[in-house]
C-alpha cells in the first residue's frame, strides 16, 4: 500500500534533495512511498492525502503550531534531526518514516 508522506520546511532546495534521497532509499527497499517537499503554509491542502509529516528541523519552533493542526486527524508527525538533514541522508530519512508507520 502507497504512503504518502509531506516533508514540511520553509521552501528550500535541501528539502527537495532530501524527499529525493528518501524515495531513493524507498524505492531499493521496494516501498512504495511518495514525499513531497512543501513549505509550511501548504500543510492545510495537504491533509486529506497524507500519511504522516515530515518537520525540516530549523522549524522545530512551529511543532505545537503543528501538532494542534493535526490533532484531530491520524496523521503523526516527526522532526527530522539536524544530521539527518543536513547531509540529505535518505536512508535514515526513511527509517524515520518507516519506525513510525510501521512498514516493516
Amino acid at each position: 500500500m502507497k504512503k504518502t508522506v509531506l516533508l514540511i520546511c520553509s521552501g528550500g532546495a535541501s528539502s527537495g534533495f532530501l524527499a529525493q534521497n528518501i524515495r531513493k532509499a524507498a524505492k531499493k527497499k521496494g516501498l512504495e512511498l511518495e514525499v513531497m517537499a512543501r513549505g509550511e503554509s501548504e500543510l492545510n491542502d495537504y491533509k486529506e492525502s497524507i500519511d504522516m509529516v515530515l518537520i525540516a528541523p530549523h522549524l522545530s519552533y512551529i511543532q505545537d503550531d503543528i501538532a494542534a493542526e493535526l490533532a484531530n486527524t491520524n496523521i503523526p508527525f516527526q522532526l527530522i534531526d539536524q544530521m539527518t538533514y543536513g547531509t540529505l541522508n535518505g536512508k535514515k530519512g526513511l527509517d524515520i518514516i518507516v519506525k513510525e508507520l510501521g512498514l516493516e
